[in-house]
């Protein structure tokens, strides 16, 4: 398997590279990850299931559309494959440090670059990407509260009843989003799709750098409403995005709906306590 993931790097680069040295680091909850270097170049490995590789395709794709935003810091995806069993997708190595705050207030500006940029006048994407490790629909839509309700909150719950969940104010949900989302008419924006703190983090210069994307086209707010749900950023993050482009009136209320998509999805991977966590912030919607 090494061997193949050497001879792609090798092609890409335009130079022999042979993994000198190899070691185990943190893929997120789904993957492998490994940081590899020859002494001259170094890289981060992902690897999961042969099945996986679309998975792979589509991180690299919307890495790719990201960058070329030239908003905001994303890791350079190099190549991706199958090599023997396993899908594998090789990224730029970049060194991590600790963000201070000048470097949070600059993270919130660049993501709020990023959101303004204009380039679709539809919701969703050119593919299906993955949430995690389910599938998150982007057919193209051109009304995000039908998007919304479509392909997030009405396509999860459709897998949390699959699963033997316990949703049952769940279509009356669905029936009254249009309502919860009266009068919110925002333009499409290019989001990340998944930002919380895991997936955010500053080189050693303190550039702020966002990864793992979920990426699609769809309500800035979104992106926002995440980066509170386990925890929160900074104050400095929300106070730098706000004067760089001020959230919408109603955005609380939203985060509430946003969110639900998250726990949803966390009920549907990992079960346990995120199903009335779910149902709590259903009843609060309603």
């Amino acid at each position: 398997m090494w061997t193949q993931i050497e001879q792609q790097i090798s092609e890409v680069i335009k130079q022999q590279f042979k993994v000198g040295d190899r070691t185990s680091v943190s893929g997120g909850c789904i993957n492998q990850g490994y940081k590899v270097t020859n002494g001259k170049h170094t890289f981060f490995v992902k690897l999961n299931r042969a099945s996986q590789f679309s998975m792979f395709e589509a991180e690299a794709l919307g890495l790719k559309e990201l960058s070329a935003t030239g908003t905001i810091l994303v890791p350079k995806p190099i190549c991706y494959g199958v090599a023997s069993d396993s899908a594998y997708i090789v990224l730029e190595w970049l060194e991590f440090g600790r963000g201070k705050g000048e470097s949070w207030q600059k993270m919130g500006q660049e993501l709020a670059k990023l959101h303004q940029v204009r380039k679709s006048t539809a919701f969703g994407w050119e593919r299906n990407n993955t949430i995690g490790a389910t599938p998150q629909i982007n057919t193209w839509t051109s009304d995000w509260t039908d998007f919304f309700t479509q392909h997030r909150i009405g396509y999860q719950l459709q897998l949390a009843k699959q699963r033997g969940g316990n949703f049952s104010q769940g279509d009356r949900l669905l029936a009254a989003i249009p309502e919860l989302l009266m009068n919110h008419k925002p333009r499409p924006s290019l989001v990340h799709g998944d930002l919380w703190s895991g997936n955010a983090a500053f080189t050693r210069s303190g550039e702020p750098v966002i990864f793992d994307p979920a990426t699609y086209w769809g309500d800035r707010e979104v992106d926002i409403a995440m980066t509170e749900l386990f925890g929160g950023f900074p104050s400095e993050f929300y106070q730098s995005y706000n004067q760089t482009w001020p959230l919408d009136a109603g955005y609380k209320q939203r985060k509430t709906l946003y969110n639900l998509y998250h726990v949803l999805n966390h009920f549907n991977l990992f079960g346990g306590s995120y199903e009335s966590q779910a149902n709590q912030m259903i009843r609060s919607l309603l």
